[in-house]
C-alpha cells in the first residue's frame, strides 16, 4: 500500500516510534496523519510539525480509542491505516501487581482488540485498509526480567497473526513490528539490557522499515534481522534455545 493522500492514525505519537512513524508517513504524502496520544501536549507538537492533528487518546480505555477512530473519520475520512503503536513495559514476574498486570494488558493488547473491533468492519465495508501493530522481539522470543511485557508482547503478535488469517481475504492487510531495543523512553533508563545484544536502532531506522513493509504488505517487520535467525534457533530446537535464554537470564540478572 502506498501511504500517499491516505488517512493515517498513529497511537503514541507523542514520542520515540510513533513519533518517528508520524513524521515519515507524513514526509510520504500522507493526506493526513492524526497523532494520538495520552500525552496530550506532545502529541500537538508533533502534529504542528507536520500539519497532522493531534487527539489525546488514552488507549487503555476502549471508549478512547471507539472516539479517536469516530472522529477521525467523520473530520477527515476513512482511515487506510492504523498504528497501533502505544506500549507500555513493566518489569518483574507473577509478584506484579493485579492492578499493573492489568494495565500492561489493555495497553499492549487490548487497545489492539478495540481498534479491530471498531475499525475492521468500516474497512470491510469499504473494501479494505491496513492494520499496523508495534510488538516486539519479545513477542516471538521472550524477555529477560519482566514476565508481563514477554506475555502481553507474545499476544500482541498472535492477535496480529489471528487478523491477517481471517480478514485477509476481506482486503484487510496487517503488518506486526518486532524491534529489538530502540532508543526511546522505554529504552532510556537500560541501554546495555539484553534487548540491545544487537545494537540500538534509532527510531527513524524503524519508521522506514516500516514504510518498506507496508509498500510490500509483508505481515512481519523485523528491523533487526538477527531476530528472524534467533526465531528459527527456537523452533529448531526449543529446550536448545530455552538454555540459551537461561544463560542470558544468568548474565543480564546476576
Amino acid at each position: 500500500m502506498k501511504l500517499q493522500d491516505r488517512v493515517v492514525v498513529v497511537t503514541g505519537a507523542a514520542s520515540g516510534i510513533g513519533r518517528a512513524l508520524a513524521i515519515r508517513f507524513a514526509r510520504e504524502g500522507a493526506r493526513r496523519v492524526i497523532c494520538a496520544d495520552l500525552n496530550a501536549d506532545g502529541a500537538r507538537e508533533v502534529a504542528a510539525e507536520i500539519g497532522g492533528v493531534a487527539i489525546e487518546t488514552n488507549v487503555a480505555r476502549e471508549a478512547d480509542v471507539q472516539r479517536l477512530i469516530e472522529r477521525t473519520e467523520s473530520e477527515h475520512g476513512p482511515i487506510a491505516l492504523f498504528c497501533s503503536n502505544a506500549g507500555i513495559g513493566i518489569g518483574g514476574g507473577p509478584e506484579v501487581s493485579n492492578d499493573q498486570w492489568q494495565r500492561i494488558w489493555d495497553i499492549n493488547v487490548m487497545a489492539h482488540v478495540w481498534a479491530a473491533r471498531h475499525l475492521v468492519p468500516r474497512m470491510i465495508a469499504r473494501g479494505g485498509g491496513y492494520l499496523l501493530n508495534t510488538a516486539s522481539a519479545a513477542g516471538l522470543l521472550s524477555q529477560i526480567g519482566s514476565a508481563p511485557y514477554a506475555v502481553t508482547k507474545h499476544a500482541a503478535v498472535g492477535f496480529a497473526e489471528w487478523l491477517a488469517i481471517t480478514y485477509g481475504d476481506q482486503g484487510i492487510r496487517v503488518s506486526v513490528l518486532c524491534p529489538q531495543a530502540v532508543r526511546t523512553a522505554m529504552t532510556a533508563g537500560n541501554p546495555d539490557g539484553v534487548a540491545s545484544v544487537d545494537g540500538m536502532l534509532e527510531p527513524e531506522e524503524v519508521a522506514q522499515a516500516c514504510v518498506d513493509a507496508i509498500e510490500n504488505e509483508r505481515f512481519l517487520i523485523l528491523p533487526h534481522p538477527q531476530v528472524l535467525k534467533y526465531m528459527r534457533n527456537k523452533t529448531n530446537d526449543y529446550d536448545r534455545w530455552i538454555a540459551g535464554m537461561r544463560k542470558l537470564n544468568r548474565v543480564y540478572k546476576g
